[in-house]
């Protein structure tokens, strides 16, 4: 948006900063860090690991540097046309864990996992929630459920997502088994991407070259990219150490490392 010195940082516990100059100083969002529910968002237990609840997925729109969206894990997503002054909840639509009384109106009962504004038409996002994966086209307020079309036995429940940088319709996921008992690893030790390339209607497993059994690894929210060549390139790290690169788009994976620590974050770089 035209502000290359302006960075945003989300924290563990949930917290939003900016800075101006480049990040070497940074100012609060006291309308987040302040806000009367920002205990509820915490929840009983935090210890500010990275495994701890967050804030996460800062996004700014290429249009209008006052256009932001955020989501923080127990706390649903969020978006302001103000520059971050004041933020609303974008909640219709998204389900909520079934069986304890979650009201889906209240954002402390929403879990994002991820949430990806699309290169191609920023007015298309998706996400990849505790409860499937969904697809919002603005200025629509109502998030639509497109993983529903997953495998029963896989499901529709990860940690990252990525986009195609110049086709809204495609998109890629990890799942992780989320049956009742949630271990989040790959299910039944078979790990593989599933890509859409209808904008959700179908989906279809990409594990050419993966292990075919007893890999039961976690791929975490942000250790997922993909690059903007031609075809696109993806990337993945474990938390096991190894880092997955696949050159089409997902059709063939090679590991091109192992043994390294429990990767958490990935993204790629324009070399010259």
């Amino acid at each position: 948006a035209n502000e290359p010195n302006a960075w945003y940082a989300g924290t563990s516990p949930q917290g939003l900063f900016r800075s101006d100059d480049g990040g070497v100083t940074w100012e609060p969002y006291s309308c987040i860090n302040e806000d009367p529910q920002y205990r509820e968002w915490m929840g009983t237990v935090q210890d500010g690991t990275p495994d701890g609840p967050k804030l996460h997925s800062i996004i700014v729109d290429p249009r209008d540097p006052k256009h932001l969206y955020f989501a923080m894990s127990g706390g649903g997503v969020h978006e302001s046309l103000d520059g971050g002054r004041t933020f609303v909840p974008l909640l219709q639509g998204l389900e909520v864990v079934e069986g304890f009384g979650f009201d889906p109106a209240q954002p402390t009962f929403h879990d994002p996992h991820c949430v990806r504004m699309c290169p191609a038409n920023p007015d298309r996002l998706y996400q990849q929630n505790h409860c499937g994966i969904y697809r919002i086209d603005r200025p629509s307020n109502e998030w639509t459920r497109i993983g529903k079309s997953m495998p029963k036995r896989v499901g529709d429940i990860g940690f990252p997502m990525v986009v195609h940088p110049r086709d809204a319709d495609v998109a890629w996921v990890l799942p992780m088994d989320g049956t009742s008992v949630w271990p989040r690893t790959s299910p039944g030790g078979k790990p593989a991407v599933y890509a859409t390339r209808n904008a959700g209607r179908t989906w279809q497993r990409l594990d050419a070259g993966m292990p075919q059994a007893q890999a039961w690894w976690t791929v975490k929210r942000q250790a997922m990219a993909a690059d903007a060549g031609e075809p696109v390139g993806l990337y993945f790290g474990t938390t096991s150490g190894e880092l997955w690169m696949s050159r089409d788009e997902g059709r063939r994976w090679t590991c091109l490392a192992r043994h390294l620590p429990e990767i958490y974050a990935v993204e790629t770089a324009v070399t010259a």
